[in-house]
């Protein structure tokens, strides 16, 4: 990392109330990693040392906003590609037992290669699908949290989730801007699922000021059997 991807490092923490100094050559060596990596298969679009920091690293961390995430806590990282938000989590949060979860074997390789180069102890990826998982008895309301990146609609991101959750646990979903449709959409899924939406959090990523949203969803009784529907189904045909 160079100086100036350093300096970017940690005012972008400190926009997000993050001390990064400890923490700073550990990212330096993730940064080399995933370079490393990306020569190798294509876990990035983003090349560029600050895109790669802003938009990988304190994209990731934003979702520590509101100390949803503080505590010894069992999460699941949802479509985790090249491990985000797990791996800069993990860096920045040791308590918590991350799971990151990819449908492709390599990438979910990669993170576990670059976990263990790390010495991330707390980092257990694992290869497979949410809509399988949700309805395996080891993994079907087992989690504290599921954090998830904008992978999907808000809609099909609760019902891949809340199944996972046990009972009083948070699905943290990172989004860009959210309309009023979506949102409601959300709720009324959450309402099926077995949850509620409890918090709504529109900021700007640091130094990129580009807008984000920060949905937390609580689950307060246990998910009706039949979801999470197979797989493909709550992305193409949300339930609102």
């Amino acid at each position: 990392m160079t100086p100036e991807g350093h300096a970017l490092l940690l005012q972008g923490g400190r926009e997000l109330g993050l001390e990064l100094t400890p923490y700073a050559d550990a990212f330096a060596r993730l940064l080399a990693l995933l370079r490393e990596g990306s020569a190798r298969m294509n876990l990035t679009a983003l090349r560029e040392e600050p895109d790669i920091i802003l938009k990988h690293f304190v994209d990731s961390l934003s979702c520590l906003r509101g100390g949803f995430l503080d505590g010894e806590l069992r999460v699941v990282d949802l479509g985790t590609g090249a491990g985000f938000p797990a791996l800069p989590l993990s860096i920045v949060q040791p308590l918590l037992q991350m799971v990151p979860v990819d449908s492709t074997r390599k990438k979910i390789d990669y993170v576990s290669a670059t976990a263990a180069s790390l010495g991330l102890n707390n980092v257990h990826p694992l290869v497979g699908r949410a809509e399988a998982l949700g309805h395996d008895a080891a993994h079907r309301e087992r989690y504290d949290r599921v954090v998830v990146r904008a992978v999907a609609s808000l809609p099909a991101l609760v019902e891949l989730s809340l199944p996972l959750l046990r009972v009083g646990g948070l699905l943290v979903a990172q989004k860009g801007p959210i309309t009023p449709d979506e949102l409601e959409a959300g709720r009324k899924t959450a309402g099926v699922l077995g949850g509620v939406l409890e918090d709504v959090q529109a900021f700007e990523l640091p130094v990129l000021n580009e807008a984000r949203t920060l949905v937390v969803v609580r689950k307060t009784r246990p998910s009706p059997g039949k979801y999470p529907r197979r797989e493909g189904v709550p992305a193409k045909q949300p339930l609102f």
